[in-house]
């Protein structure tokens, strides 16, 4: 592959966000083009980055190296795994937006192996750098202990990158096994004229207990503003739980609690008076940025540059002339364990919604002063 690969990006929605990747003059690859349906919002994105547009594969020069496929795939009722073969088909690697079914994956990964290139399943979220610096930091803490649990919540179109997130830090998913969808007890119901967004499903995963709680509503109007939060993720281990408290931060490491022994019986040993003095730790701390971006900079910067971080991996393995099939196995159970989830919990429950009203930086004045107020001796 030439020192500066040639990407093209298909698609126009969220492929927007591929896109910005390129405006980096730093990211060692080149954009050679998009490809979309050719409608006017497509030629207008084209003209924005600067890039011709296409609406066929067959359009395609011969010097094309890599393809982010950012189109539905046939679960979604889109043709992104069409595409994404036809890409291949012509030497091409392929980095494809998930999700998608467990056979169509499947047939993609068949058809890189036959074609002699790379093809990833791009969970994107787990390339995000917050996102990364919870999985290394989960992957060290149990490198010293084992987990003893998970609670974990998402909103259903993000499941499969919660699931992602939380094979990544476990080393696997298998074995798993989830029970049914308790049904809502109709005294709970009537006990609020608000809707229950949030259904839990208790299980295993990894083989360690695993709590999910997943909100399945969507407002079809406009499907991917709706979730009241992104991923939370606890994973508990002997001394205490790591925590991603959203997708981009913070990461709060929390110690079991331990309080003194004197407490419960005031003649036994002063645990705490003989402790050394590393063992006043905070019972809480944060890894990393206490602080987490605004949206507009988690659009602009953020992820595009866990896009970046998605193609150099993709760049590093077909240098390394890697099976498809070293990554793609993993994909697969992912696949199987969310298609197991999604048919557990039903079809999201359809609302209609409208935009949220963000509280202003005085509102989050006025709260903090309250919170301090009320935390005065």
């Amino acid at each position: 592959m030439r020192q500066r690969p040639r990407v093209v990006v298909c698609g126009a929605r969220f492929g927007q966000v591929y896109l910005e990747a390129f405006r980096n003059p730093e990211l060692p690859f080149e954009l050679a083009g998009v490809i979309a349906a050719g409608s006017e919002r497509s030629r207008a994105c084209a003209r924005r980055y600067d890039a011709p547009l296409y609406t066929d594969p067959d359009q395609l020069p011969d010097d094309i190296d890599m393809a982010c496929v950012v189109i539905r795939g046939g679960l979604l009722g889109g043709r992104g795994s069409e595409l994404a073969r036809a890409l291949m088909a012509r030497g091409i690697h392929v980095l494809q937006e998930h999700p998608l079914h467990h056979d169509e994956l499947a047939e993609n990964l068949r058809t890189a192996r036959r074609h002699g290139v790379v093809y990833h399943l791009n969970p994107f979220y787990t390339h995000v750098a917050p996102v990364r610096r919870f999985v290394a930091a989960a992957q060290e803490l149990l490198r010293r202990q084992r987990p003893l649990y998970i609670d974990a919540a998402a909103g259903f179109q993000l499941a499969y990158s919660l699931l992602d997130i939380l094979g990544q830090s476990l080393g696997g998913v298998r074995p798993f096994a989830f029970g049914d969808l308790p049904a809502t007890t109709p005294t709970v119901a009537a006990a609020t004229s608000l809707d229950i967004p949030f259904r839990s499903l208790d299980g295993v995963l990894a083989g360690v207990p695993t709590t999910l709680r997943i909100q399945n509503q969507m407002d079809p109007a406009d499907p991917d503003n709706y979730a009241h939060l992104m991923h939370r993720i606890s994973i508990g281990t002997e001394a205490g739980n790591l925590t991603l408290v959203n997708t981009h931060g913070p990461v709060v490491w929390s110690a079991r609690p331990d309080f003194p022994r004197e407490v419960a019986d005031p003649n036994a040993d002063p645990h705490y008076a003989t402790m050394p003095d590393d063992a006043q730790a905070p019972s809480a701390v944060v890894l990393g940025p206490a602080t987490v971006p605004s949206y507009r900079h988690i659009f602009r910067s953020l992820w595009p540059a866990g896009i970046a971080h998605a193609l150099t991996e993709l760049h590093q393995a077909a240098e390394e002339r890697q099976d498809p099939l070293r990554r793609g196995q993993y994909h697969l159970s992912l696949c199987k364990l969310w298609q197991d989830l999604t048919l557990r919990l039903g079809p999201p429950e359809l609302l209609s919604s409208t935009p949220p009203e963000p509280l202003t930086d005085d509102d989050l004045k006025a709260i903090a002063a309250a919170g301090d107020e009320a935390a005065r001796p």
